[in-house]
């Protein structure tokens, strides 16, 4: 059942829990918490001091730091300063955030003293194509930064204290565009997708709620990167609609999540199927220490059941599996902790959610059993992507999504992702696009040709392994190849092997047959 109570703007959200728990703590991480009361308060302040500063109506924001109670706070920052919020990962390399930073029109960046110097560097030498970007906001105690280039230099804490001269606009628009969070697509670059509130608190109203139940009782530990869909949703905009408590881990440790689970009294622990794995391998008895955890939930990846089914043992709590992706707010399918689930599938529909799975030869539905790619109706489904109309008509015909993805749907409706239509590589939960890696490939003079193709891995699924075409009768060094990924793309884009072939097999107008490439192992595990 639908709750549309969590489906309102997000600064009537905020008052109401500042009235019924003022005291209580929203959002913690390892060196701050924040309370209701604080949370509301602090979000207006911040509000009207962007205003002051320049940001109008449907500037950009964009964050650059790990997590922290100021990413969640920026986030619930956009629809009070009726602006849209940006987030970039923060482990990414230069070039990478680069193009985020340009791309995205960004007004002002928040960032932390970590990151400053690269943020400041790249709008310094950045030239018109990130003139747009007016100042910088900073997390941490106020210093001398000392410096004097192209922007000014504010800090956070002296916003989300001092009073401003602007009151917050606080938006009451549903559909208004508010965050924007990049994804790869079939550009091979990654590509901004616009979210509204409607869009993310219906999944939190159609989802979170009535099937994983959360409410403002839960205790949610989350070591989830909070630049990805499934954390801004759950993480950030479910916790604050339900009134829940957060505790924010900067990063993934089993150490510290097991440490957290045993102490802290977490009801609620999402993940993606590595974290669960890794939890296992970590724990030093058979059981899971955590005596006040009810539930967890996994998405980003497939889970394999046997490993859903051996953490369920593990914890003795229900794992419920989902899917998702950016461009419908994340959820679109999910499990349930009560009634039957069918092994390897990631649930059914969200109530209030169509789905088809369509014949890409035909483009006419197919029959229960049957592999068909996976479309998407409903209120959870994107706006669009940023400044591509080509690129967002192509996925989006008439309100429906057309996913890329192949499923099959049994005779109850339980659905199971089968594949991909578009070439789309998920290590551990982190998407990874073959055109950004074959890219850097080519480019190096020692290369003439690169495909990259996604090989199994037991514990993250699958990773990149590339096919490499090499220049001259020397070869590939692979250790030059490994570096030149390294200096441009994330550690998670960098492929687990080089494989020297004679040729990359392609069809007649130039498209790589990557089902012709092949390595003889079964699995990856380096």
């Amino acid at each position: 059942m639908l709750h549309t109570d969590v489906i309102v703007p997000i600064p009537q959200l905020l008052a109401k829990h500042a009235n019924e728990r003022p005291d209580q703590v929203a959002f913690r991480d390892p060196n701050k918490a924040v309370t209701y009361a604080e949370l509301e308060s602090r979000t207006a302040r911040l509000a009207g001091h962007l205003r002051d500063l320049g940001l109008t109506s449907g500037d950009r924001l964009l964050m650059y730091l790990d997590n922290c109670v100021e990413v969640a706070e920026g986030y619930l920052v956009a629809p009070r300063a009726d602006i849209v919020t940006v987030c970039a990962n923060p482990g990414g390399t230069r070039h990478e955030f680069d193009h985020i930073l340009a791309d995205s029109g960004a007004t002002a960046v928040l960032t932390d003293m970590t990151h400053l110097p690269t943020v400041l560097e790249l709008i310094d030498d950045g030239g018109t194509d990130l003139a747009h970007v007016k100042f910088v906001v900073v997390t941490g105690a106020p210093t001398d930064v000392g410096y004097s280039g192209k922007v000014t230099v504010v800090f956070y804490d002296d916003l989300v204290v001092a009073t401003p001269s602007s009151s917050a606009p606080d938006s009451t628009s549903l559909d208004a565009w508010c965050w924007m969070l990049y994804t790869s697509g079939t550009t091979g670059r990654p590509k901004g997708v616009h979210l509204t509130q409607r869009s993310c608190l219906w999944v939190v109203g159609a989802c979170w709620v009535p099937i994983a139940g959360l409410n403002s009782s839960d205790v949610v530990l989350s070591a989830l990167p909070l630049f990805h869909s499934y954390a801004l949703v759950l993480c950030v905009l479910g916790v604050a609609a339900t009134g829940a408590t957060e505790h924010l881990l900067p990063k993934f440790s089993p150490t510290q999540v097991l440490h957290a689970l045993a102490e802290d009294g977490v009801t609620f622990l999402p993940g993606v199927p590595t974290m669960f794995r890794y939890l296992m391998d970590s724990a030093t008895d058979t059981r899971l220490d955590a005596p006040a955890l009810r539930l967890c939930v996994s998405a980003g990846a497939l889970m394999a059941p046997a490993l859903n089914e051996a953490f369920e043992r593990f914890a003795a709590v229900p794992l419920l599996d989902g899917y998702g992706i950016t461009e419908t707010s994340t959820m679109v399918t999910m499990n349930s902790p009560t009634g039957g689930r069918v092994p390897g599938s990631c649930g059914l529909p969200l109530p209030g959610l169509t789905v088809r799975l369509i014949d890409p030869a035909t483009g006419t539905d197919v029959a229960p059993g049957e592999e068909g790619e996976l479309w998407v109706h409903g209120p959870n489904v994107m706006r669009g992507y940023h400044n591509l109309p080509e690129a967002t008509a192509e996925v989006l015909t008439h309100g429906w999504y057309h996913t890329g993805d192949l499923a099959h749907r049994d005779e109850n409706g339980f659905i199971r992702i089968s594949g991909r239509i578009k070439e789309l590589i998920i290590r551990g939960g982190e998407n990874i696009y073959p055109a950004e890696i074959e890219d850097v490939l080519i480019a190096c003079e020692s290369v003439t040709d690169a495909a990259v193709v996604a090989a199994p891995h037991d514990a993250l699924g699958e990773v990149p392994i590339a096919f490499v075409v090499a220049a001259d009768e020397n070869g590939i060094d692979e250790d030059e190849l490994r570096s030149r990924c390294a200096a441009t793309l994330s550690y998670f884009k960098v492929p687990a092997e080089f494989i020297a072939v004679p040729d990359i097999p392609r069809t007649g107008s130039g498209k790589i047959q990557r089902h012709r490439l092949h390595r003889p192992e079964t699995a990856v595990n380096t």
